[in-house]
């Protein structure tokens, strides 16, 4: 998934992003509302989590701004204010959740993965093709069986190839889904980390290239 994550406290927000990173998100940082604006425009995310005291554009602004557009984007408010008005003000802009500070990352993390199964089609938290058993809330993979070995990056791609049940996924959609702004397009960084899961899936061969298209699961 794509997160987006907007709070002027750099420090929490940098944080916040190495934690969801290392649970195999794609997440862009930024630290005031009309950069969070910007990166909406140009982006699809999955997940926005908003700050709701930024300077510039507040989070609400930015929230409003979402719902209206309609795009599907989720978005979690983070605030200081712990009030019960505030939480209400805070769905009443049409948040899908709120979170006050200070709080957990894993119950952070926990929220986000939730607001990212209800962004698009509905999907089961468990994958299953060609013998692959893909565990979105544990973050486990296998084959047959055989436990995966994955990297955060190795286990991005692995999803969004299986929720494509046996679409082809071009390079580009890849790049969008399991990389962030900062991934160079140009590189070969989408081959070789398909290349490593190619081979960290095993024999019989079930992740195949499609010349000039992309890349799948199954025959």
């Amino acid at each position: 998934m794509r997160v987006l994550v907007a709070d002027d406290e750099r420090v929490l927000a940098d944080t916040v992003a190495v934690g969801l990173r290392k649970l195999s998100m794609a997440v862009d940082v930024v630290y005031d509302g009309d950069s969070a604006l910007e990166r909406l425009t140009v982006n699809r995310y999955d997940v926005a989590v908003l700050d709701r005291d930024m300077p510039g554009r507040t989070g609400d602004e930015v929230c409003r701004h979402l719902v209206g557009t309609g795009d599907g984007t989720k978005v979690l408010l983070l605030t200081a204010a712990a009030g019960i008005r505030d939480r209400v003000e805070g769905l009443g802009l049409g948040a899908d959740d709120y979170l006050t500070k200070p709080f957990a990352f894993a119950e952070l993390a926990a929220r986000v993965q939730a607001l990212s199964r209800r962004s698009g089609a509905a999907l089961p938290p468990v994958l299953e093709q060609n013998g692959i058993v893909l565990d979105s809330t544990r973050y486990t993979a296998s084959r047959d069986g055989r436990m995966l070995d994955l990297s955060a990056k190795e286990f991005a791609v692995l999803h969004v190839l299986m929720r494509a049940e046996g679409r082809v996924v071009s390079t580009e959609e890849l790049l969008e889904q399991a990389w962030d702004e900062h991934a160079d397009p140009f590189t070969n960084t989408v081959r070789m980390t398909v290349m490593t899961l190619r081979r960290k899936l095993g024999d019989p061969p079930v992740l195949r290239t499609v010349r000039r298209a992309g890349y799948r699961i199954g025959s």
